[in-house]
């Protein structure tokens, strides 16, 4: 049996206020079903763990920042299964956003925010120490690149954080869907320990600037 070198979360987005339980047929969750399966396609040999867990409930809720106690658990409930293996968490939009807050878990090193929802006063301590990457389209409507951007800039004081701008990119990121599966994938990996992935994915990973790609 091949064993586990490490985890990796896609956590799905959702709405700024809900309360009502998440299904697994809504967008947001579905949306996250091909960035889940690239990942695994990255690492044939096995050895990598992909999860997808689904929020109890669909809306981020004020200050209850209902997903980030869903996904403190889920990290929880890995440890107890896989033992000390290092996590990459991943999310979309709102996902985005609870995998960044949820990043001083102690099983945690690397976070990636796809699209994701960051408002100022976004806290940041808890990325000491992780790798992160944020990626955002150049036509997302739905959640701000600039404060992203804004975001990433705070965090850069603590610890190292790739920027990558997708040119054409969309909140949803059907467009140009190949590569933003591609710079997940590239940065989980590298995230591991394993060998970067051949491609413009991995080489923007390996750049101190934000990249356009």
């Amino acid at each position: 049996m091949t064993s586990v070198r490490g985890v990796v979360v896609v956590a799905h987005g959702g709405r700024v206020v809900g309360t009502a339980p998440t299904t697994a047929v809504q967008p947001a969750v579905l949306r996250m079903i091909p960035v889940a399966a690239a990942i695994r396609r990255a690492f044939p040999g096995g050895g990598v763990v992909v999860s997808r867990p689904r929020f109890r409930v669909q809306g981020w809720n004020g200050d209850q920042a209902s997903p980030v106690a869903d996904l403190g658990e889920h990290l929880d409930e890995l440890r107890a299964q896989f033992g000390p293996v290092p996590v990459v968490l991943v999310g979309h939009s709102m996902g985005g956003r609870a995998a960044l807050r949820a990043a001083g878990h102690s099983a945690v090193v690397a976070v990636a925010g796809l699209a994701p929802w960051l408002p100022p006063g976004e806290p940041v301590d808890q990325l000491a120490g992780r790798s992160i990457l944020l990626a955002h389209g150049t036509a997302d409507i739905v959640t701000s690149a600039a404060e992203t951007w804004a975001y990433a800039d705070r965090a850069r004081a603590l610890t190292k954080v790739t920027e990558v701008e997708i040119r054409g990119g969309d909140h949803p990121m059907i467009r140009r869907a190949a590569l933003w599966h591609a710079l997940t994938a590239a940065f989980a990996g590298v995230s591991l320990g394993f060998p970067p992935l051949p491609g413009p994915a991995a080489s923007a990973l390996a750049r101190s600037r934000r990249t356009m790609l």
